[in-house]
C-alpha cells in the first residue's frame, strides 16, 4: 500500500466519478483554525451552534438552591472557540441535504465515538454535534495526523493533503445490507459481510442474489474507472436489489479485512481457488456471532453525561454528593480532635 493509493481514496477523489451511485454529498474545506480546535488535547468544550434543552421542572428549584456554587474570581471557564462563517456554511450544508447528515473527513468516520452522542447515532443536525464526534474520536485524529502511516514507501514525501468535511445525506442503512468488497489487478476477488458480528439470517439466504448484484454493480459502475487497480469499496444493498457505493479505502492493512485475512487476500492463491467468481464470506450462526470492535473505545454512559453536561440533574446529584461527602468528611475530623 502507497501514499497515492490512500490519496487516491479520499471522498473528494472519488466521489466526482461514482456521484450518480453514492449517497448525496457536500463536500467543505476545512479551515485551519477549525483544525487546530479538533486537535486541542484540552478539555472538551464543543463549539457550533446546537440547540439548548431547558428542563422547565419547579420541583426541582429547592434542590437547585442547596448547591453552592463557587463565586471565586480567580476561577477560569473555558470556552469554545467560534467560526462563525465556516458553521454558516456548514448550516446551509446540512438544511440542503434535508437537515440530518453524516459526517465524515477525507477518510474516516467517527464510528469510534458514537457512545458519545445522545441517540448513540452518528446522526448530525449541528455543528455541534458534529465537533463533539470529531473531537472524541481517535479515527479522525488519525486521519489528521497520521494517513499515510502504514505506507510502504515512508521514504517518498507524503502528498499534499486538503482537508475537508464532508457531509452526507442522513440515510437509514440496515446493518446486513453492508458489504465490503476486494478489488486486486481491477478484479473482485473476495465480498465480506460489513457487520461481521452478526448474524442476518437473510444474507446466508441470498448469498448467491447478493454477490451476483455486487458483480453485476462492480462491472457496470466501478471497474476501471477508479485511478488504482487494487482497491476496496463498500456498497449497500437496499431492501429493492439495488446496489449503491458508499465508500473506498486502500487495498491494505490500513482497511479492515473483516472476514478475510490480509495474508489470504494478497496471495489470491486459496480465494482464487474456491470459485470462479469472488469469494463470499458472512457469519454463518448465532454461534460466531461477536462483539462489536467499537465496544473498546466505549466510556460508561453516566461518565459521558457528566462530561457533556447533557443530564443536568445528573450533574447536581453527583455535586450533591460530593457536597455530602465532604461535610461527612469534615464531621470525622471534628470528633478526632474533640478533647478526651
Amino acid at each position: 500500500m502507497k501514499k497515492e493509493q490512500v490519496a487516491n481514496c479520499q471522498f473528494s477523489v472519488w466521489y466526482p466519478i461514482f456521484k450518480k451511485h453514492t449517497i448525496k454529498s457536500v463536500i467543505l474545506p476545512l479551515p485551519q483554525n477549525v483544525i487546530e480546535y479538533l486537535l486541542d488535547d484540552g478539555t472538551l468544550v464543543v463549539s457550533g451552534s446546537g440547540h439548548d434543552n431547558v428542563h422547565n421542572n419547579n420541583s426541582n428549584s429547592d434542590e437547585e438552591e442547596d448547591i453552592q456554587w463557587s463565586d471565586d474570581e480567580t476561577t477560569t471557564t473555558a470556552t469554545a472557540p467560534e467560526f462563525p462563517e465556516f458553521t454558516s456554511k456548514v448550516l446551509e450544508a446540512i438544511n440542503a441535504l434535508g437537515g440530518r447528515v453524516f459526517p465524515k473527513l477525507n477518510w474516516s468516520a467517527p464510528r469510534d465515538a458514537n457512545w458519545i452522542a445522545l441517540n448513540s447515532s452518528l446522526q448530525c443536525d449541528s455543528l455541534r454535534d458534529i465537533f463533539l464526534l470529531f473531537k472524541s474520536s481517535d479515527f479522525i485524529t488519525h486521519d489528521l495526523t497520521q494517513p499515510f502511516l502504514q505506507c510502504s514507501d515512508q521514504d517518498s514525501p507524503d502528498p499534499v493533503i486538503n482537508y475537508e468535511l464532508v457531509l452526507r445525506k442522513w440515510s437509514e442503512l440496515i446493518p446486513g445490507g453492508e458489504f465490503r468488497c476486494f478489488v486486486r489487478e481491477n478484479k473482485l476477488i473476495a465480498i465480506s459481510q460489513r457487520d461481521y458480528t452478526q448474524y442476518y439470517h437473510h444474507v446466508l439466504k441470498q448469498e448467491e442474489q447478493v454477490s451476483h448484484a455486487i458483480q453485476e454493480f462492480f462491472s457496470q459502475h466501478v471497474q476501471y474507472n477508479f485511478p488504482d487497480e487494487d482497491f476496496v469499496f463498500d456498497v449497500y444493498r437496499d431492501s429493492e436489489g439495488r446496489v449503491w457505493l458508499i465508500d473506498l479505502n486502500p487495498f491494505g492493512a490500513l482497511t479492515d479485512s473483516l472476514l478475510f485475512s490480509w495474508e489470504e487476500l494478497r496471495s489470491g492463491g486459496e480465494i482464487s481457488q474456491q470459485q470462479e467468481g469472488p469469494a463470499f464470506r458472512c457469519t454463518t450462526s448465532e454461534v460466531t456471532v461477536q462483539p462489536s470492535p467499537a465496544v473498546s473505545y466505549r466510556i460508561p454512559r453516566d461518565f459521558v453525561d457528566l462530561s457533556t453536561g447533557e443530564d443536568a440533574y445528573k450533574l447536581m446529584d453527583f455535586l450533591k454528593l460530593k457536597k455530602s461527602q465532604q461535610e461527612a468528611s469534615e464531621e470525622e475530623e471534628e470528633e478526632g480532635n474533640a478533647p478526651q
